[in-house]
């Protein structure tokens, strides 16, 4: 891992670097208001296969997804959201949380998650539509998502949960499609 690539992501999103050293040992950290993240480089490090993770806990997720997204947008024109690095869009998954997924340049998933849940969605399409986001956002098994979406649109009729439903549906075909073709995606004990 690169700790200058790492400070170059999250300044795009925002944060700015509060403390960086290159020996003994690679590290740097980044702060945005009273986030605090710490990386550390390693030798042989391949981001597709690593396991690191953490959950943020905030307030509001939109407010902290729409200032990430435009940063992202700045500096890449659009929302990086297939490959690595990404971010999800903010979504209830089916524990009744709100939240998205940053998959920084290592590779880690940084999982920003509101602290009070949700109601619980009402409508098939809607309920299908929070597995879909439990099984790719928050595991990583987008083909699995993919198949839930596609089952509960086959069976939904004109809904206002359609749009987004179908918003979601072609975010993760873009996903997999733009995934190597060693990559399986999925995030091991997630």
């Amino acid at each position: 891992m690169d700790i200058d690539e790492m400070a170059s992501f999250y300044e795009m999103l925002g944060f700015s670097v509060t403390y960086r050293q290159t020996r003994p040992n690679p590290y740097v950290c980044v702060r945005r208001e009273d986030l605090n993240l710490h990386f550390y480089g390693m030798p042989g490090h391949v981001p597709e296969e690593s396991h690191s993770t953490c959950v943020v806990i905030v307030e509001d997720t939109g407010v902290l997804f729409e200032a990430f997204a435009a940063g992202m947008r700045e500096r890449h024109g659009k929302l990086l959201v297939a490959g690595i690095p990404r971010m999800t869009r903010p979504r209830l998954r089916n524990d009744r949380y709100t939240g998205f997924v940053v998959v920084d340049p290592a590779g880690n998933w940084i999982r920003i998650s509101k602290g009070t849940t949700e109601p619980e969605a009402t409508t098939p399409l809607a309920k299908a539509v929070e597995n879909a986001a439990r099984q790719a956002d928050a595991r990583g098994d987008e083909r699995q998502a993919l198949k839930i979406l596609e089952g509960a649109l086959k069976k939904a009729d004109a809904s206002e949960d359609r749009a987004e439903a179908e918003a979601y549906r072609d975010e993760l075909i873009e996903r997999i499609t733009s995934s190597s073709p060693g990559e399986s995606g999925q995030r091991p004990g997630a």
